[in-house]
């Protein structure tokens, strides 16, 4: 089956699986694609997936005059919202429907661990019309507000300093889903204003995005693995979004929430292996985490300069992988 007929067969599951996990199987299998695999790779990869996956729940339709803001972070939502922006990529270019929605969705982009963000981000290139609406519904019943920053005139440049003054809870933080532990993080006395500190200009989300890579590479940390991968998406998204960096801060807050309820150590360093190796052993790969990041991590490779530091990273995840 070709990665059309995937991602089409792909509308008849949830979006998420299990407690709250999140449905990776188009993104993985994109990913799959772009790293090189053939159609009997994906259509292997899709049908071990999608055993643990729960089937869509029935279609529901979006009240007629119903502003679409309206239900923003309720999951039950997922169906409707589905029914919403079908209708809606049907009537508008897919370019105009992210104009208007991306903005908004933007400010909530840590829901479910970025993967509204990342999800959306992998159907836009996959250029495919029901998973596009299926990500952005996503994204929208799972919007997550971690606040607003204080307007501080800030200076700073560096996110790595800004981190370092940032409010850390001692001890466990609440919730068993990364997107939890980082609501329990910006709740916390002296994030917002922490946050505020970084100034955001062209230069801050590729320096987000290096700066993840590094303590991807350096520590291996599961919550970190989406610092980078969400990056990546956001660089995918950033052209269809007017004031970019009204973007970038609302993904840096939720990078910076990540990072503080992460618990990322170092651990013990791995072989920087050549691409070709890194991208094979992707391939043979079950595990949608790592295919999606040694994906980003080649594509950043790609896009942006920074050394060997893409390279490093993606070693890291196979190695564990």
């Amino acid at each position: 089956m070709s990665l059309v007929d995937l991602l089409d067969a792909g509308a008849a599951f949830d979006a998420e699986y299990g407690d709250g996990l999140s449905n990776h199987r188009p993104m993985a299998l994109l990913a799959l694609q772009r790293l090189g695999a053939d159609e009997a790779r994906l259509a292997t990869f899709a049908a071990h997936y999608q055993r643990k996956l729960r089937p869509a729940p029935p279609a529901q339709t979006w009240p007629a005059g119903d502003a679409w803001r309206s239900r923003l972070g309720e999951l039950d939502a997922w169906p409707a919202y589905r029914d919403l922006f079908a209708q809606w990529l049907g009537s508008e270019a897919a370019g105009d429907v992210l104009a208007q929605t991306l903005p908004v969705l933007m400010a909530g982009c840590g829901a479910a661990a970025f993967h509204g963000l990342i999800r959306t981000a992998y159907a836009v290139q996959a250029q495919h019309a029901q998973e596009l609406a299926d990500a952005l519904a996503y994204w929208a019943c799972r919007w997550l507000d971690l606040g607003r920053d204080a307007d501080l005139g800030a200076r700073e440049t560096d996110p790595a300093s800004v981190l370092r003054r940032i409010p850390v809870p001692r001890g466990a933080l609440p919730g068993k889903l990364i997107f939890q532990r980082m609501q329990a993080v910006a709740a916390v006395p002296g994030f917002g204003l922490a946050v505020a500190r970084l100034r955001i200009d062209e230069a801050t989300l590729p320096s987000l995005a290096r700066g993840a890579a590094e303590l991807y590479a350096a520590s291996g940390n599961f919550t970190v693995l989406h610092l980078v991968t969400s990056a990546h998406a956001l660089r995918v998204l950033l052209p269809f979004i007017e004031e970019p960096e009204a973007a970038v801060r609302s993904h840096w807050r939720a990078c910076a929430a990540a990072w503080a309820a992460s618990g990322a150590a170092p651990c013990p360093p791995v072989p920087r292996l050549p691409w070709p190796r890194i991208v094979a052993r992707a391939l043979a790969s079950d595990d949608d985490h790592l295919i999606k990041l040694v994906d980003s991590c080649r594509e950043q490779h790609q896009a942006l300069a920074g050394g060997d530091v893409w390279q490093r990273a993606a070693s890291r995840a196979v190695a564990a992988g």
